[in-house]
């Protein structure tokens, strides 16, 4: 397999969905609602995200054929080829749709290659708001905008990442618990919050902002948290050599047998 081509092909496919979205921005967004979980961003969509899914799906097709490769997409019904190819692409056309309604930046296309044992092999993250380009390949580290990402030095406060406020959030208590402790064991005593983005982001804010976390607890019902939210920004940590695993430190299991929700196992990035 091809990584590099599969790689840049991911690339374009990304660059020109960002470019629907920064010319999107200009304009109003009309919101429609779909079939998800118990969460508001698990039930809104946009003709934005169906645009750029369109996008780019007509990137990744002709690999899909070529390398017989399967494909699962946040807003097409999941075909089960991921089962059945020995990788399947993993697209959110645009996560953090909330935050793109809204015009708050927090939004990124994140394009993932995964095994169809759940391994992420490539991670393709755009942030059409800053221009940010992110890609990575297994066992060829990570780049942002074209050159190798070297992160920033630790600072000396935790910084908390989240999609809304802790005083918003269920099982805050559990969260607040968690905080508590890595703050124990990083010898610190405070820590910051930066809230309002999607997962994709979010987890990247992680990376740019140590010691820092995202994190969110197991759950029983269906909500947000999919395969799709996780998988390229998975990718991207294990080549920085930062951790992203479940909310108890396990492996994350980017392709479970019944379910494309991760809320079941729970997350964790951290720096």
């Amino acid at each position: 397999m091809d990584f590099n081509a599969l790689a840049d092909i991911a690339t374009k496919a990304a660059l020109e969905a960002g470019m629907l979205i920064q010319k999107a921005l200009k304009k109003p967004v009309v919101v429609q609602h779909k079939q998800g979980g118990n969460t508001i961003a698990s039930q809104v969509v946009t003709a934005v995200d169906l645009a750029c899914e369109k996008i780019i799906c007509k990137h990744l097709e002709p690999s899909c054929k070529k390398f017989d490769i399967g494909l699962l997409t946040e807003e097409t019904e999941d075909d089960q080829s991921r089962f059945t190819k020995d990788y399947f692409w993993c697209v959110d056309p645009l996560d953090g749709t909330l935050a793109f309604i809204n015009k708050h930046p927090g939004f990124s296309i994140s394009i993932a290659l995964v095994s169809k044992e759940g391994v992420p092999f490539i991670g393709v993250v755009l942030d059409p708001s800053s221009s940010n380009l992110y890609v990575a390949i297994i066992n060829k580290g990570a780049y942002k905008n074209g050159q190798p990402w070297v992160l920033p030095q630790p600072k000396n406060t935790l910084t908390y990442v989240t999609d809304k406020s802790l005083a918003d959030t269920p099982q805050k208590e559990l969260i607040s618990n968690h905080i508590q402790e890595r703050l124990k064991a990083l010898g610190l005593t405070q820590y910051n919050e930066i809230s309002g983005g999607g997962a994709v982001l979010n987890a990247l804010l992680v990376a740019e902002h140590r010691p820092a976390l995202f994190i969110k607890p197991t759950k029983t019902k269906l909500g947000g948290g999919n395969l799709w939210d996780y998988a390229a920004t998975t990718c991207i940590f294990k080549e920085l050599g930062l951790k992203a695993t479940t909310f108890n430190g396990d492996k994350i299991n980017l392709n479970p047998l019944d379910t494309t929700f991760l809320n079941f196992q729970g997350i964790c990035f951290s720096a």
